[in-house]
């Protein structure tokens, strides 16, 4: 039996990939880079827009680092700190726009696993 308890690749990847658009959504543009390697990599903050070569704002982290943020399980501050966000350039500073996701249901009366 598998483990109910495990996030699948598929299930990571599908929520790395709805975060970021909710970003682009809540922050559209194109000056600074967000890489959530290998699910995804998107462009927002208004301000000059990148086009060619490496932007000049980028922020890059891994899957389990960027779903926290999303969730607000975990501060930009401390992620940063810890060398778990790769933060460069004037609008790499996502602080602002985190959490993205605030409601998961996991909260005192949110929902039961069954069983």
């Amino acid at each position: 039996m598998a483990d109910p308890t495990r996030v699948t690749r598929g299930t990571v990847a599908t929520a790395v990939r709805y975060t970021l658009q909710v970003l682009v959504e809540r922050a559209p543009g194109g000056s600074t880079e967000v890489r959530v390697p290998p699910f995804g990599v998107v462009q927002c903050l208004d301000g000059p827009r990148h086009t060619r070569g490496t932007p000049p704002n980028v922020v890059e982290t891994g899957p389990e680092t960027w779903l926290r943020l999303a969730c607000g399980f975990t501060s930009w501050a401390e992620e940063v700190e810890a060398g778990q966000v790769r933060a460069s350039g004037v609008r790499a500073d996502l602080s602002g726009l985190l959490p993205l996701v605030t409601d998961l249901g996991l909260s005192e009366g949110g929902p039961r696993p069954e069983g």
